[in-house]
């Protein structure tokens, strides 16, 4: 059993290379860095271990968790160590608590087997990653989106009540997918009266950003949707008619609204959506939208040519990748 209590630095002069570039490293961020031998016992640590520990090298080394620590401690880092036998990398991560006087230290630990001969006698190597502000920062960001959650819930209700209280302006919902054909023949009849243009968008929700919590169970696609439909109508004018077409398409006509506006209002309406944090069991739901913006008489002059040009648009959005607008070509005139 070794009986060396040099610091680390000094006796990592033996080692090869490798483990001696790993404790360094180590070091360098404040992670703890230890190696124990195939009794378990300490046979070097760094500086970061002996604050950790609580306890100098000289009364680590030759030692084993059992002889270091707490009853309940010991038999976690023997669990974990144990671990390390039953995997077929060589390593192992695990989380790791350390409550000391009431104060709680979290970390995440890594253990990897090593050559003897080239870690000072050393099986096993051993590092702790602290991740307790980390795990502070989660815990304090989870409370606010469950307030956040809370304050959504209460919102809705509000707002149903009042709708449910009096009429509603027009513009102020989503209209269904049944009088969406009624109110796109009107505002084309409109158009050609009063020899102005006006604007047709289709809005699909696009899949789950990636690196993002997922939207499933089906309740979370729905509170996406929902807050989805209330930054439709949010970015929408007495005048305009947003209707929803499907399960995750939307629409809105812009009235007396050109290809060039129609587009700016829409990319800070896509920008809204980027950026729009939904809150569900203390997770926050992100999502994007692909958009297609068409115009009457410019990009077509025939109702079903202005939802055809749409569609195209809302294609080559998707093509894109999402989160993109796109807008209709302008055909030439033949004659």
């Amino acid at each position: 059993m070794p009986s060396t209590v040099e610091r680390p630095m000094d006796m990592l002069a033996a080692f090869a290379s490798p483990a001696q570039a790993l404790s360094a490293g180590l070091a360098a961020l404040g992670a703890v860095a230890y190696g124990k031998d195939a009794n378990g016992r300490y046979v070097w640590v760094n500086a970061a271990a002996e604050a950790v520990f609580e306890q100098p090298a000289a009364q680590i080394l030759g030692r084993t968790d059992a002889e270091l620590f707490a009853p309940a401690l010991a038999a976690t880092l023997k669990l974990q160590d144990q671990g390390l036998s039953v995997v077929s990398k060589g390593q192992s991560l695990a989380e790791l608590t350390i409550d000391r006087g009431g104060q709680k230290r979290d970390f995440q630990t890594l253990r990897m087997r090593v050559d003897p001969a080239a870690s000072g006698g050393a099986v096993m190597m051993g590092a702790w990653f602290e991740t307790t502000a980390a795990r502070r920062s989660e815990t304090q960001l989870r409370a606010a989106l469950e307030q956040l959650e809370e304050q959504q819930r209460a919102y809705e209700t509000l707002r149903n009540e009042v709708e449910g209280r009096g009429p509603q302006r027009e513009g102020a919902r989503l209209y269904p997918v049944e009088q969406f054909d009624d109110h796109l023949r009107r505002e084309i009849d409109l158009s050609m009266r009063e020899h102005r243009e006006f604007a047709l968008v289709l809005v699909a929700l696009d899949p789950v950003p990636p690196g993002t919590p997922s939207h499933e169970p089906n309740h979370g696609r729905e509170r996406v949707i929902e807050a989805l439909g209330r930054l439709l109508r949010s970015n929408t004018r007495a005048m305009d008619a947003p209707c929803r077409l499907g399960p995750e398409r939307f629409a809105v006509l812009l009235s007396g609204v050109g290809l060039a506006t129609a587009h700016a209002r829409m990319e800070g309406f896509r920008r809204q959506c980027a950026t729009q944090l939904v809150a569900l069991g203390g997770e926050a739901l992100r999502f994007t939208v692909s958009m297609g913006v068409a115009s009457f008489p410019h990009t077509a002059q025939t109702q079903s040519g202005l939802v055809k040009s749409a569609e195209d648009a809302l294609s080559e959005a998707h093509r894109r990748g999402g989160n993109h607008v796109a807008l209709a070509s302008i055909p030439f005139d033949s004659h």
